[in-house]
This record gives C-alpha cells, sequence and structure tokens, in this order.
C-alpha cells in the first residue's frame, strides 16, 4: 500500500548504536602547540599578558616600570623595567618552556617568595604574539635582542639601558578563534589598568607609568611617606576610599602580619569592586581571605552593602601553597583557620577603634609612622594606633541623677556622679576619651530633641544629628556582647513575673536552650502547654517589652539551630535583643540624658553604625553649611 501524499515513508534502518571510530595513537606534541594550549591558561586577554610581564619585572627588582599600550593591548604591549636584565647568554633561555631563575629544587616549591615560578609565561605568550625581548645585565658592556623566527630565535646584539623590555605584539594573530573572543577596546583597557592597580597597590616601592595610544593614563612615583601613600591609594581607589580609610597593622607574634586599610561601613559600596588582598606582595582573590573580612564587617554594614578594603598579609612562605591555579590567583594556608582568626580580629579591632573625631589623629599619627616598604612593611605601625585615649571613661560634668536616665540605661551605664551639676557646657572635667584637646566632646553638646527620634548637637566645628534610637542600640548591643563574653549578662528578678504566650515550638525550645537563655539573662518557667513566665531578665533591658524581646530571643535561636557557631549564634540574639531594648521614637529626653547618650556613644566600639548598619549620626560642618546656604560667595 503505497503511503499517503505528502507524508515521509517510514525509514527502516536504524543508527548504528557502535560506529566505527577512528584509531587515534598517542604523540608527543610539538612544542609550538604545547605553548599555545599553555597560553590558553595563562594569557587570557591582554590585561593577563601585563600581569605577567609586570611580575617578571617585580621579580627581577625593578623600582621603575612603564607599562604601553595601544589599542586596549591587542596591538601592542611594551613593559620597560629597570631591574638587574640578563646576561646576552641565558637571555634566549627565557623563551624556551618551564626556564625560570626563581626555582632550582623540589624544595624551593615549598617556599616561593616570589610570584612568578613556572616559567610558562614568555613561550606562552611569544607562542600567541609576535614577541621581541631586549635586555642588559646591569654592569653589562651590551644588550641583546632576543626574538622568535622562522628558523628559532634570533640572537642580535642591541643598545639598551640596564634592564629588560618585552615588547609584544598582535595579540593572537595566529589564533583567530581567540582573538575574536576579545572585548571592545575600551574593555580590555580597563582590564589592563585594573592590573596595573593591583600591583601598583602591592608594591608601593615601585614607581609605575601607564600609557594608552601615546596619552598617559597615570604616572605613580615610588612611596617614601604616609603621605605618599596616601596619595597613591586615593589615586587608584579613589578620593573616597582615601578619606574613609583606617589604617590598621597588627602583628600575631606568631609570623603573622597584617597592614593596610579598611573602610569605614558608613563608606561600604554597593558591589565588591574594591577588595584587594595581597600575600606575601602577591594579589590574591582567596574566599578564606574574604570572608574573614565580611566576618569582622558583619555587624556593621547595611544590607547589600559591600566592604572595600586593600591588605597586606605577611605570612612565612612555607605555610602557603601558591601553586594551585593557573593564574595564581588562589592560595592555600596549611592552617586555614589560624589566618582566618587572625585577620578577622585584626580588622574587628581596627573597626572597634573608630571613634568620632578620630580619622584626622589617626592620619597624623599614619604620618610619624615608617614609610610604607621600608621596615615597618607595607604599611608601618602609627604609634598608638588603635589603642584607647589613656585616662579610662570621662566623667560628663552633668548631674546623672534623674530616675528616668537609670530607667533608660540602667544601673551598669550610670556614671559617676559629678558636682558641677549646673556647669555650663565645657566647664565640667572631660578627660580624653570623650573630649576633644579644646576640652569640646567629638559630639557635642545636645540642643534639642527632634520629632522625638532625632538628637541635635553643637561641636566646635558645625553641627550633629544623631539617631536616638540607632544609637542606644550599638550602645547596648556593645554591653551586652561584653557582658556575655565575660560572664553572661547580668539578670534583675521582676517583682511580677510576665506571662507570655508561646508557640508549641518555642515551648519546646525554651527547655532546650534553658542554659542558653541563662547566660543571655533570661530565667524562664513554663507555666502550662503554651504558656511561660518570666522571672528574670536581663538588667540592661528591664524596661523593654519582655515577651516581645523573649519571643524575637526563641525565633532567632531556632534560625541558627544547635549547629551553627555559638559566637556567631550569641551574636545574632544580642543584636536583636539589643534593638528591642533600646529606646524608641516618640521617648521623650532630657537635656541630661541626651548628653549621656552622646557621650556612650563616642566611647562605644563601631559606634558610627546601628546592628543593622544604619549610620548612627551625621555630622555637618561650618563650610557645609555655608556652602547649602550660598554664603561667602
Amino acid at each position: 500500500m503505497a503511503p499517503r501524499k505528502g507524508r515521509r515513508p517510514a525509514t527502516t534502518r536504524s543508527p548504528d548504536p557502535c560506529p566505527e571510530r577512528p584509531v587515534m595513537s598517542i604523540r608527543q606534541l610539538p612544542e609550538h602547540l604545547a605553548n599555545q594550549i599553555a597560553a590558553g591558561e595563562v594569557v587570557e586577554r591582554p590585561a593577563s599578558v601585563v600581569k605577567e610581564l609586570v611580575e617578571n619585572s617585580l621579580d627581577a627588582g625593578a623600582d621603575r616600570i612603564a607599562i604601553e599600550v595601544e589599542q586596549g593591548g591587542g596591538k601592542l604591549i611594551r613593559v620597560r623595567d629597570n631591574g638587574q636584565g640578563m646576561d646576552p647568554e641565558e637571555a634566549p633561555r627565557a623563551l624556551a618552556p618551564h626556564a625560570t631563575s626563581k626555582l632550582r629544587d623540589v624544595a624551593d616549591l615549598s617556599r616561593i617568595a616570589t610570584l612568578g615560578f613556572r616559567g610558562e609565561a614568555l613561550p606562552s605568550i611569544a607562542s600567541v604574539s609576535r614577541l621581541t625581548l631586549t635586555t642588559r645585565e646591569a654592569g653589562g658592556e651590551e644588550g641583546v635582542k632576543v626574538a622568535p623566527g622562522a628558523d628559532g630565535l634570533e640572537v642580535v646584539p642591541s643598545a639598551h639601558p640596564p634592564g629588560t623590555t618585552v615588547e609584544v605584539r598582535d595579540l593572537f594573530h595566529n589564533t583567530p578563534a581567540r582573538r575574536k573572543f576579545l572585548r571592545t577596546e575600551k574593555t580590555e583597557l580597563s582590564h589592563v589598568v585594573e592590573a596595573v592597580r593591583r600591583a601598583a597597590l602591592g608594591t608601593m616601592d615601585t614607581a609605575f607609568i601607564l600609557s594608552h595610544n601615546g596619552r598617559s593614563h597615570f604616572q605613580l612615583p615610588a612611596v617614601e611617606t604616609w603621605e605618599d601613600a596616601e596619595r597613591r591609594v586615593g589615586r587608584l581607589l579613589g578620593d573616597q576610599f582615601a578619606e574613609n580609610a583606617v589604617h590598621l597593622v597588627q602583628d600575631s607574634g606568631d609570623g603573622l602580619r597584617l597592614s593596610g586599610w579598611v573602610i569605614l561601613p558608613t563608606a561600604a559600596r554597593g558591589q565588591r569592586d574594591q577588595q584587594y588582598f595581597f600575600v606575601n606582595r602577591r594579589p590574591v582573590r582567596d574566599r578564606l581571605l574574604g570572608h574573614a573580612v565580611a566576618e569582622a564587617y558583619r555587624d556593621v554594614l547595611y544590607q547589600d552593602r559591600h566592604p572595600a578594603y586593600a591588605l597586606f598579609l605577611e605570612v612565612d612562605p612555607a605555610e602557603v601553597d601558591v601553586n594551585v591555579h593557573p593564574t595564581k590567583h588562589e592560595v592555600r594556608f596549611s592552617d586555614g583557620r589560624r589566618i582566618h582568626a587572625f585577620i578577622r580580629h585584626a580588622v574587628e579591632e581596627a573597626l572597634g577603634a573608630v571613634r568620632p573625631g578620630e580619622p584626622a589623629a589617626r592620619r597624623e599619627q599614619a604620618e610619624r609612622a615608617p614609610a610604607p616598604g621600608s621596615a615597618g612593611g607595607p604599611g608601618g605601625r602609627p604609634d598608638g594606633s588603635g589603642s584607647p585615649p589613656a585616662g579610662g571613661q570621662a566623667r560628663l560634668g552633668l548631674r546623672e541623677a534623674s530616675a528616668a536616665y537609670a530607667e533608660l540605661y540602667g544601673s551598669a551605664a550610670l556614671a559617676p556622679a559629678v558636682e558641677e551639676a549646673e556647669a555650663g557646657p565645657g566647664e565640667g572635667p572631660e578627660s580624653p576619651g570623650s573630649a576633644d584637646e579644646g576640652g569640646a566632646p567629638a559630639l557635642g553638646h545636645a540642643l534639642a530633641q527632634i520629632h522625638g527620634a532625632f538628637i541635635l548637637a553643637q561641636t566646635e566645628d558645625g553641627v550633629v544629628l544623631v539617631d536616638q534610637h540607632a544609637a542606644h542600640e550599638r550602645i547596648t548591643y556593645e554591653r551586652l556582647k561584653r557582658a556575655y563574653q565575660e560572664e553572661g549578662v547580668e539578670r534583675q528578678a521582676l517583682l511580677v513575673p510576665v506571662a507570655v504566650n508561646l508557640a508549641e515550638r518555642q515551648m519546646v525550645l525554651l527547655e532546650e536552650e534553658a542554659g542558653t537563655l541563662e547566660r543571655l539573662g533570661f530565667q524562664v518557667d513554663p507555666a502550662g502547654p503554651r504558656r511561660a513566665l518570666i522571672r528574670e531578665a536581663p538588667a540592661m533591658l528591664a524596661e523593654a517589652d519582655l515577651g516581645l524581646l523573649l519571643e524575637r530571643t526563641l525565633d532567632t535561636l531556632a534560625r541558627y539551630g544547635s549547629g551553627a557557631p555559638v559566637a556567631e549564634a550569641a551574636n545574632e540574639v544580642l543584636a536583636e535583643m539589643g534593638c528591642h531594648g533600646s529606646v524608641r521614637v516618640n521617648r521623650r529626653l532630657t537635656r541630661e540624658e541626651m548628653d549621656a547618650l552622646l557621650r556612650d556613644l563616642e566611647r562605644t566600639e563601631r559606634g558610627g553604625q546601628c546592628n543593622h548598619g544604619r549610620p548612627t549620626y551625621v555630622h555637618l560642618s561650618m563650610q557645609a553649611l555655608d556652602r547649602f546656604f550660598l554664603r561667602g560667595e
């Protein structure tokens, strides 16, 4: 029967499930092909070439490196340095596969102190471009030029100052498939700039010059003083970073040293585009290091914001493996837990040391410190940096005798009474902990409360507006953390127990987490299937809504679960307690209470942000006010 018109007859053959395959013999790849395969890992784009050549220059001891690129690096990349150079006999070997001056035996591989070490970069680059190397050894009489030719390497004498110049033309000219993946000239240039930026941040004692299409992009002289270092950081990362950066330097005492800059939480960014970490001068992108810094910012960053930093970790090369990734961007530590804890503690301490009005003082101290690249390392330790001012807590110069103040802050926060109750602002005794050198506190003296939510204060050079809830939230949270870490939060017995209705799962958690709740300051007894009595509560939160506070605490414990890290879960719970136990909007404050809140905020670690990362205060200088009202124009 003939098939219907328009319908194809069914086939009677089925595809062969085991088609015959050609026999493939194992053969040795030609050297040029092997180099091109290696180039696929090492040379991703023009910026990869710049990175490898600049690292070679730095390993050669150069203190001045000039980078020239044309058409985003696709047409030309030229890197010239004043390093030690190579003699005419050694120069041709530099283009041979796996030829390097940085390793001699297997033992050297476990203690790599240079940026490069594999001997892959130059032959890989030469296999996908037209490369010329010109060099002259320091003290040598004559230079030499080496370039791959049709019959091997061509080596000819050439005039050249001490140092090395590598010229790379027509990148990927012989691999069209790779060339078509290059982006626009502007995009490729941005990657080149980023590669040079990383190198310039990691080696501040080296001068860098970058030009594109014959026009200078930037010139960075070698850093000699702290003023030079801040100028370079500002030039590379922007003035906003430099103005909001906190310098840190810390030694662990057992071979670890961290230095550099971290940005204030109030200047955090919406993306992770300014996060630079260097391990023994090597720029790395390591999850462990990034996580350690993120944890240090955990309770001071607003949602979806990210820290910015330029940090330098010095560690024994034997404790870090840099041979774990083709581009050498990743590293592996022999004791990652120790490294993580050290970095987190150092960054937390630097952020915690910031107090209102302190950035200028820190900058003045930094200027007296050793310059980056000197014996002080990449940072140099400012004298007294991060240390609390001498003199302990400041006396307020105001009588703190009202019952409302005790109710608001708790007995633990009461400052010693001062006899000069009616003294004017600045007349009472002030310690360096809360006052500037001229005697005025950093956050000034309260003038008024605005809409029951903000405190307006006058400082020596302008005004400050404080969010009273956010400020008190941070103060309470830090006190709760300190109490919890020492011996548990102080409890206060209630004359009349507070009854609270709980869900069934909360009643189960109440029994399972009884010990944790006790350390947090609660004593709660079941009083029915879904009812409990709060008999003791945290002393500094006794006036809060205890029922709501207990419910939120149980919810937070449930969210973290028993498997969560103790410190992480505890801090989250304490942050929740601090938030719900703090003074609320429309709570009217007396002037004494407002001034006490300002003084407490000045002495509180991380006082610039609440537990959720929102700012606690803003400062408007007289210059800013004059500009706003067009005065003096």
